[in-house]
């Protein structure tokens, strides 16, 4: 029974582990990504060939400029709170307290 456990524990902690590295390469392209669109945009528009007196264009690109570490970063977020295990509002304190609440109720 408490190999059982052990490897019950291992394979979390494994699992674990792996989501936290999977949230870290996650992370890194997405700074790496950013970097590039930020520092290299002018050389970026270049290498697709773009009338550089089209306003349209360029004010839809730097709307994408901005838009992309945004989104990506609400999406990276959200990873990190998986990848973690964080909850700000159901986490582990909540969920004994409601348990304890319930078994305090003479229903239960």
């Amino acid at each position: 029974m408490d190999n059982h456990e052990d490897l019950k524990a291992y394979k979390k902690a494994k699992k674990r582990v792996k989501n936290e590295k999977d949230f870290f390469g996650h992370l890194v392209t997405y700074i790496v990504i950013n970097i590039a669109i930020f520092f290299f945009k002018q050389k970026i528009l270049m290498l697709i060939d773009v009338d550089v007196k089209d306003k349209d264009f360029l004010s839809w690109w730097s709307f994408g400029n901005l838009a992309t570490p945004v989104f990506w970063g609400i999406g990276l977020f959200f990873h990190w709170l998986w990848a973690f295990q964080k909850s700000f509002i159901f986490n582990k304190k909540w969920e004994e307290r409601k348990t304890k609440e319930f078994m305090d109720k003479e229903d239960y």
